[in-house]
């Protein structure tokens, strides 16, 4: 929605709900799934994978939402392909077009057990975003909560779960990516990374439009 609040134009804004999962992987992958139950495009997935040699890849469903999360973020190379996702306990298993990929969570620390408390009306909050920004870079390595996003967007993310990844298993291309890392480097596709330590955050991300 957009409108002008006390002579202010108000940018667009568009809300994702899901969950987010980061992982490396020993032959340098690193992958970031986004699992969203609730969006402008409905329910969707897609995977963002950053190569050893750098190259940063964007698996996307559809030509909509691949061109949405190209205009938020960097990419050097975009492939539709189906995404699905199955969630079976405590085991996820991913089939993105050249990459099958299988991880376990494990039981919340204490900061999963304090982020599953916060409301998720005050999660979407920007301003709740912003807030947790300065705790989220001391506690988690990497991690922003807030910042500009391609094409003058503005992005806001707000934790309400955090489970550890305790076993990954993933192949691209039929080749095997190796075990379980830390996702070391950090990944480059936009302002900020997902935890060093393998997680899954639930998290809802608040998109505001550029310019224009």
């Amino acid at each position: 929605m957009s409108g002008k609040l006390g002579g202010t134009t108000r940018r667009p804004r568009w809300r994702f709900e899901g969950w987010i999962a980061g992982m490396g992987t020993a032959s340098g992958t690193r992958i970031v799934l986004g699992h969203w139950q609730r969006s402008l495009f409905g329910p969707f997935s897609d995977v963002m994978l950053e190569r050893a040699d750098g190259e940063r890849l964007l698996l996307a469903p559809t030509r909509e939402t691949a061109d949405f999360i190209r205009d938020t973020y960097s990419f050097d190379t975009v492939r539709l392909v189906p995404v699905e996702v199955s969630v079976t306990g405590q085991t996820w298993t991913v089939t993105a077009g050249p990459l099958a990929l299988r991880f376990s969570t494990g039981p919340r620390r204490l900061l999963g057990l304090l982020l599953s408390v916060v409301p998720g009306p005050l999660a979407g909050r920007p301003a709740w975003s912003a807030l947790t920004d300065r705790p989220a870079r001391l506690l988690l390595s990497g991690v922003r909560t807030r910042g500009s996003a391609g094409g003058g967007r503005r992005e806001w993310y707000g934790a309400r779960d955090l489970q550890p990844i305790s076993a990954v298993s993933a192949t691209f291309e039929g080749a095997d990516l190796g075990g379980m890392t830390p996702v070391e480097p950090p990944v480059h596709f936009g302002f900020g990374s997902v935890p060093r330590k393998p997680a899954v955050t639930r998290v809802t991300t608040t998109v505001a439009s550029g310019p224009g």
